[in-house]
């Protein structure tokens, strides 16, 4: 199929999410069946306790951010290197303002703006795939946490079992072709070629242990087509 073999610059990535951000969130919907809100509910639970100060790295629209306050983050800071994501999470916010403080912040996972131990848990859905260099990300998430501060990541995997053909069906083709009549069509060919090259549930907790997490686990949702890691900066 090749799309394994579909690559992209870290600009082209930024101005792809730029154009993709007035339907990103139709197109998770649609992707996900509206599982995703669910998801990003269990992911903020996870790692956020009461009174935490929360980044959200790769915020995107900010749904996940906004989970973070739900789950009774004091004060949480949400990133991303796309602007226009940004201002969507803004507006969003504004429409519902949150019992907490928030922030957003236009930054690189590369080389989070943040001084050491800033944050008490961190949350990544759905972004991790697109950084460029995943081991200095998760280096970097680990340095902006207190010793003992919480990491989720959600992230689409590559399934096991019996819905790994209808996963190849449902990625390869049927998204890549809605997408096409959506802005910024492209992503969605994109999407399918990044989880290929993105490391597998086992391969990612590896990773985060070499980061420097300590007690990794993994959970699997929606029959393994997505998963959740959680560890606790050592």
């Amino acid at each position: 199929m090749g799309l394994g073999t579909v690559t992209l610059a870290p600009d082209a990535i930024r101005t792809m999410f730029d154009r993709i951000a007035p339907v990103y969130d139709v197109m998770n919907r649609v992707m996900t069946a509206g599982l995703d809100v669910r998801w990003r509910r269990l992911a903020a639970a996870s790692v956020v306790r009461p009174g935490d100060r929360v980044l959200d790295a790769a915020c995107g629209t900010g749904d996940l951010a906004l989970a973070d306050v739900k789950a009774g983050a004091a004060k949480v800071t949400g990133l991303d290197f796309s602007e226009e994501m940004l201002l969507r999470a803004r507006r969003k916010a504004r429409r519902r303002p949150p019992a907490a403080e928030l922030e957003w912040v236009r930054g690189d996972m590369l080389a989070l703006p943040f001084a050491d131990a800033t944050f008490d848990a961190a949350t990544v859905g759905f972004g991790a795939r697109n950084v460029a260099d995943l081991e200095a990300a998760l280096r970097e998430l680990r340095r902006v946490l207190r010793p003992g501060g919480r990491l989720g990541i959600l992230e689409i995997t590559q399934p096991r079992g019996l819905l790994k053909p209808f996963y190849s069906l449902w990625f390869d083709r049927i998204v890549p072709l809605a997408g096409k009549a959506l802005p910024g069509g492209a992503a969605y060919t994109y999407l399918p070629a990044s989880v290929k090259r993105f490391p597998n549930a086992e391969r990612l907790a590896g990773l985060m242990h070499e980061a420097g997490f300590t007690d990794v686990r993994v959970r699997l949702l929606a029959g393994s087509i997505v998963a959740l890691h959680t560890g606790a900066a050592a």
